[in-house]
């Protein structure tokens, strides 16, 4: 087992005091970055790479790696408090996370990510160091079509599963694939949906999407319903972070199954983790209307926590293997550390492990020991963090107005994205008034580009055939499981309107029995 030797003289390199507390400082610093809406690791790395200029280079890349993870807890942690994500990486575990915050459980959700986390990492960059020639051969698999198909499959799987509805869930997903038309189309170079306004030349950001639908849409929506709750009151933040017998027992399967869900995920470019952690929170809804939850949607259910942020870092720890094996960059973070590589003077790719051995390992190394180091950092302080939600409410929402439209204008210094970002958040509170579900339109925001691009590709390959679309065996795979997901979901609607009807009809029978009774008692 060469691996398992070049690993354990990683270790040797990674666990010296000065590197270790390069580690530590990308912990925090990566936490402290991901917690700001709009930013995140990517950013994280970007703003620090002219300062690691001043050490070697496997001291830059071990503190890299430590924000890598950093930056994901980070994302999850205002996800969860403030119900707005630092990045498009933790919208699918914001939505049961700050339902659990809402109530009284905020440490408990943010132990149970951290906990997540380190599993889904750690499994992940565990089978990246053993089984990485497997995930290269899984990648070059892939090709345009394959990647449409799996967008194709993301769209349906979430507007039928995430919805209760799945006539909403289809308007859901019809409103962010307008969003993602918005902007200059490559091929022909044709304005669309643009108003003629050079500022959506480039389209709409998916940061602007997310902080106006989760953020801005939240606050319009809390203030919208002051009077009626007899006014703000404070989000209990109270209670443990560390999970129970039984409550382990309900994470576990969750974080295994968002955890197959990311591994794969992370080693082909499909839009990073969105994907995978959408499709772990859809399979976690539907898992729990088949065993009846009522948690799920309302106070929040711990699996909806769990599956999400292990899926988002097995995704992380799978993505940094193509990175470094394929050159591969499958996420945004994993771009700017192919940057850093480059500034370097090093190439990522399959010669990458033979010319740089003395650097990959102790690289793959860190990863165990900053995954480690973020448990032991944020699992006790999860408390901590929580006691953000003290703060009185009314203060607590115009902070995170602010920082949100702070986050806004960091991405391109434009006043227009920050009237965007209050248009959309407008439009956020409606959808909310009406019970028009937030994910399919966040999912296709962020996939719409993908695959119309990879669409095109296909089509052009294939010079205009169809056939193409269908035409190996993973695409037929993905198309199966799709078609499989809208029967199964369909059942499941049919099911659960039926029994609907006979509770009300119940209801309405007790009630006429219970005035009968009465008539008959005069």
């Amino acid at each position: 087992m060469d691996q398992l030797t070049h690993l354990l003289e990683g270790f040797t390199v990674a666990l010296t005091p000065i590197n270790l507390l390069w580690l530590l400082i990308g912990a925090v610093l990566g936490t402290a970055v991901g917690v700001l809406p709009g930013l995140g690791s990517a950013m994280a790395v970007a703003l620090l790479l002219p300062v690691t200029f001043s050490l070697d280079p496997t001291g830059a890349f071990i503190m890299f790696a430590s924000i890598y993870f950093g930056g994901l807890f980070g994302d999850s942690t205002s996800g969860i408090l403030l119900n707005t994500p630092g990045n498009s990486s933790a919208i699918a575990t914001t939505f049961e996370g700050h339902r659990m915050a809402k109530d009284g459980r905020a440490a408990k959700a943010l132990g149970t990510s951290a906990i997540g986390a380190f599993i889904g990492g750690t499994i992940a960059t565990a089978l990246v160091v053993f089984f990485s020639p497997f995930l290269v051969q899984l990648a070059t698999q892939f090709g345009p079509a394959e990647y449409f198909a799996l967008a194709a499959f993301a769209f349906v799987a979430i507007s039928s599963v995430v919805a209760d509805s799945v006539i909403r869930g289809l308007i859901a997903l019809g409103i962010g694939l307008a969003i993602a038309l918005v902007g200059v189309d490559g091929p022909s170079g044709a304005s669309r949906f643009t108003m003629d306004l050079p500022q959506f030349f480039d389209g709409i950001s998916i940061i602007v999407v997310t902080v106006g639908l989760l953020a801005i849409g939240e606050v319009l929506h809390v203030a919208s319903r002051i009077h009626r709750e007899g006014g703000l009151t404070k989000i209990p933040a109270s209670g443990s972070p560390y999970l129970n017998l039984r409550e382990l027992r309900q994470a576990l399967p969750a974080w295994l199954r968002g955890t197959a869900y990311g591994v794969p995920f992370g080693a082909i470019p499909v839009g990073g983790s969105e994907v995978p952690t959408f499709l772990a929170y859809g399979t976690e809804k539907r898992l729990a209307k088949r065993r009846g939850d009522r948690d799920f949607g309302t106070r929040g259910a711990i699996q909806g926590v769990a599956a999400p942020e292990a899926a988002g870092n097995a995704t992380a720890g799978t993505a940094m293997g193509a990175l470094l094996a394929l050159g591969l960059p499958t996420s945004a973070t994993a771009a700017m550390m192919l940057a850093a590589f480059q500034q370097y003077g090093m190439q990522p790719g399959p010669l990458l492990f033979e010319r740089s051995g003395d650097l990959v390992w102790p690289l793959l190394a860190s990863l165990f020991v900053g995954l480690l180091i973020l448990l032991i950092i944020n699992l006790p302080f999860a408390a901590v963090w929580a006691k953000l939600l003290l703060i009185p409410r009314h203060y607590l929402y115009a902070g995170i107005t602010g920082f949100a439209m702070l986050g806004v204008y960091a991405i391109a210094s434009s006043p227009v994205d920050l009237w965007l970002a209050l248009a959309i958040g407008a439009f956020g509170f409606v959808m909310r008034r009406y019970a028009i579900p937030l994910a399919p339109v966040l999912i296709a925001a962020i996939l719409g580009p993908l695959a119309e691009t990879e669409l095109r590709r296909a089509l052009a390959v294939s010079e205009g055939d169809l056939g193409i679309l269908v035409d190996s065996p993973i695409t037929i795979a993905i198309y199966v499981l799709m078609v499989g997901a809208i029967v199964i979901s369909a059942v499941q609607h049919l099911r659960t309107r039926t029994r609907e009807k006979q509770i009300q009809k119940a209801k309405t029978e007790a009630v006429a029995v219970q005035a009968a009774e009465r008539e008959d008692a005069r």
